[in-house]
């Protein structure tokens, strides 16, 4: 089920006697804290803290635990990442701890950062001292804690499910967790070896294996690894992020927390459940789990009804109407600009030529104009812009402009004067005409041109028309035979200039020819220039630039490149004229490039298909055993450790003593507890997996917990209420009296 966390602010925090200890299950996963002799924890929430930034005012803010996700659309958090203060199972940082520790108390309601009462907290098997030493240190002088006890989650939930009658007094305690497994045996009464020197073997065993005898944890049998809950979350969200990339937004850690405890499950066999769902069929199908995206479908569109077609035809005529209105407006308004800009040329004109010729310098300054061409050419232009706005035809506006248009010695007065009769300022503005008139020559002649080839190509269009109408079969035969001539010779024009009229014998011409066959005359001769000019000197030497006539060769090679850059012949604009021609009107018609394969291929333009329902599906089935499977097999993750079930036989070779009847004890009672051992078929495969390494007929139990999340608090919770409690901790007095080394050796006594 998904985790849900508990931080209502408590009232009641006054109320308890300063002799109520508070109780901490500090999990890798979440923090645990109550009261003790209570059933269950105050306060629940992630072990982790994070520190976004507000986006509007930049200030880092501190949350613990779970953030509200409407609350999180404030922050940015591309740059804070959510951080624990553990490294696999051991508090290492101890500023994030402090974080916990104050929201933990505030939540609980403590007032003040003074805590009068005595604090049980958990911690990991074999805990480092430094680790231990720092936690008690931040509690005592933080805090003000008065005194301290650390005991071992794993051991409290044993002895709590003890008393529920679900296990024995002497057993083994797996508890798969968040970053770790472990697996601890647990001694009820351990028989004492009779040797020789029996009671120096028994003092030996008291400094190595501090709580050994009487139902308590045998540390120096214990085994670890550091796979745990995390590492499946982590496979599991993985996998998903590689078969659906598209969704990986959607396929966030609190989701993947969530299906991993919904869905996934143990598998009796791997090697088999994995065979199985290669080959398919309705069991694999049976087991396939589907988690559906949010997705609206499209919606459908039917054929539309007449009213609703003609509705939409008249909206549309309706638009254009007011676009042609518009338009029409606009072009109005064009034109009267366009009228009263001519007007105050014309008008300038005239005023122009009644003025002095002494005061035309000043007359034009006040109005703009540099010269009276100049104000004759801004006629022009507004004339042409204005019949052009009128929509005059093309051949009117020609017939206008030739009209209008006044004799080269009105426009340009000073061509045909002589230089040596000219003032520098004339001389200057004479080469200003003679620019000016050439390049007004030549537009005029490039666009008589291009009019006189649209008339032709119409009249042409128009007498093929008239030939086609009067004998259809005889026009497209004409038509189909000139296209073949055409092609012919364009082809043999190609050839010639592609081989240079080398063949070598060969009648193929598409190859077969080197790199000199094919360039042509112009080419090769440029190509010797290039070759020849930096070594014609003699001996090698590059002097080229050195003279002025060495830079002739650029104009010699542009002059030869001039001639190779020859734009299309008449012959093929008129092979491409009959070939549009031969499309429009014959449905059989190929063209030659198309029989050869020598057109471009047409780039198809890829189909989108809209998106269904599927589309937005997240399908597991494999999923949902492969991620549980590394608990019994590390390897598959990278991990080169031993999985749960070879960890209880580990742990049984690491007894001291290997009586027959102490080994069956311990595999008659083996205890799951831990937030990892919740996935289904965790007992029968621990149980397979167990009898595989035991003596056959070796009697094997495995039991879950209670309740395996919160045994190890409810655990803790009833040993800090025992009477004999007080004596299990340590003041601060203590700690900085003993110092280090006593606090290594320091061990809670779990049975009292």
């Amino acid at each position: 089920m998904p985790f849900t966390s508990r931080t209502i602010l408590q009232s009641d925090f006054t109320l308890f006697p300063s002799d109520c200890p508070i109780v901490i299950d500090n999990g890798g996963s979440n923090f645990r804290i109550g009261w003790a002799g209570e059933t269950n924890p105050r306060i629940v929430f992630r072990n982790i803290v994070q520190r976004p930034r507000h986006k509007a005012t930049g200030e880092t803010v501190t949350i613990v635990g779970d953030h509200d996700l409407a609350l999180m659309k404030y922050f940015d958090c591309t740059r804070s990442s959510p951080r624990s203060a553990f490294d696999s199972n051991v508090v290492y940082q101890f500023e994030i701890m402090e974080y916990i520790l104050d929201y933990g108390f505030e939540r609980l309601g403590a007032e003040g950062s003074q805590i009068d009462h005595p604090v049980l907290i958990t911690e990991c098997v074999c805990n480092p001292v430094q680790s231990r030493s720092k936690m008690a240190e931040l509690l005592f002088e933080t805090y003000g804690v008065p005194s301290v006890a650390f005991g071992v989650d794993a051991a409290f939930s044993y002895k709590y499910n003890q008393q529920l009658g679900i296990c024995d007094k002497d057993g083994l305690v797996v508890c798969p967790g968040f970053t770790t497994t472990h697996v601890i045996p647990v001694l009820y009464r351990y028989p004492i070896i009779k040797e020789k020197k029996g009671d120096a073997l028994w003092c030996h065993f008291l400094i190595l294996l501090p709580g050994f005898v009487d139902g308590e944890p045998v540390y120096k049998a214990c085994c670890r690894t550091n796979i745990g809950g995390f590492h499946v979350s982590d496979y599991l969200k993985q996998l998903l992020s590689l078969k659906y990339p598209h969704h990986m937004s959607r396929i966030t850690w609190e989701k993947v927390e969530d299906l991993k405890m919904e869905h996934c499950f143990i598998a009796p066999e791997y090697a088999s459940e994995a065979r199985l769902f290669q080959k398919g069929g309705k069991e694999a199908e049976d087991k396939t789990r589907c988690w559906q995206l949010p997705w609206v479908p499209p919606p459908v569109e039917g054929l539309p009804s007449e009213e609703e077609i003609a509705r939409k035809a008249a909206i549309k005529e309706k638009q254009g109407q007011r676009l042609r209105e518009m338009a029409e407006a606009k072009r109005s308004s064009r034109i009267n600009e366009l009228e009263n800009e001519l007007q105050g040329l014309e008008f300038l004109l005239q005023q122009l030529g009644s003025v002095e010729e002494k005061d035309i310098a000043s007359f034009l300054a006040e109005t703009g104009y540099i010269s009276k061409q100049e104000i004759e050419s801004s006629r022009a232009k507004v004339t042409h812009s204005l019949r052009k706005t009128k929509g005059e035809s093309k051949g009117e506006q020609v017939e206008t402009e030739e009209k209008a248009d006044p004799s080269a010695a009105e426009k340009y007065p000073l061509i045909n004067v002589p230089d040596n009769m000219l003032t520098p300022e004339q001389f200057k503005e004479k080469k200003k005409q003679l620019f000016l008139k050439t390049t007004s020559e030549g537009r005029q002649r490039a666009k008589q041109k291009r009019f006189e080839e649209e008339l032709e190509r119409e009249r042409q269009n128009q007498q093929d028309e008239e030939k086609r109408l009067e004998n259809p079969e005889l026009y497209l035969d004409q038509l189909r035979a000139k296209y073949q001539e055409l092609s012919v010779k364009v082809e043999q024009r190609k050839r010639q200039r592609t081989n240079g009229n080398h063949t070598n014998g060969n009648h193929n011409f598409s190859g077969g020819v080197g790199r000199g066959e094919r360039l042509n005359a112009a080419q090769k001769e440029r190509m010797r220039l290039l070759t020849t000019a930096a070594f014609d000197r003699g001996k090698g030497e590059d002097t080229f630039g050195a003279r002025d006539e060495d830079w002739q060769l650029y104009k010699l090679m542009s002059r030869d490149n001039d001639d190779d850059e020859e734009g299309p012949d008449a012959d093929e604009a008129e092979l491409t004229r009959i070939s549009s021609r031969l499309q429009d009107i014959d449905p059989k018609f190929v063209s030659k490039a198309a029989e050869l394969g020598l057109s471009q291929p047409v780039v198809e333009v890829p189909s989108f298909r809209p998106l269904t329902k599927e589309d937005f599906q997240i399908v597991f089935g494999v999923e949902r055993f492969r991620c549980p499977e590394i608990l019994f097999h590390p390897n598959l993750v990278g991990v080169d450790q031993v999985g749960v079930d070879e960890m209880a036989g580990v742990s049984i070779r690491r007894l001291p003593s290997r009586s027959h009847g102490l080994e069956e004890r311990m595999t008659n009672s083996i205890l799951l507890t831990g937030g990892s051992c919740l996935f289904p078929g965790m007992n029968e495969r621990l149980v397979a997996g167990i009898r595989m390494i035991r003596p056959c007929g070796s009697p094997i139990r495995v039991v879950r917990a209670a309740d395996p999340v919160l045994d190890a608090w409810r655990g803790a919770a009833v040993y800090a209420a025992s009477l004999q409690f007080p004596g299990q901790t340590f003041s601060k007095e203590d700690y900085y009296e003993k110092g280090e080394d006593w606090l290594r050796r320091y061990s809670l006594r779990y049975t009292l």
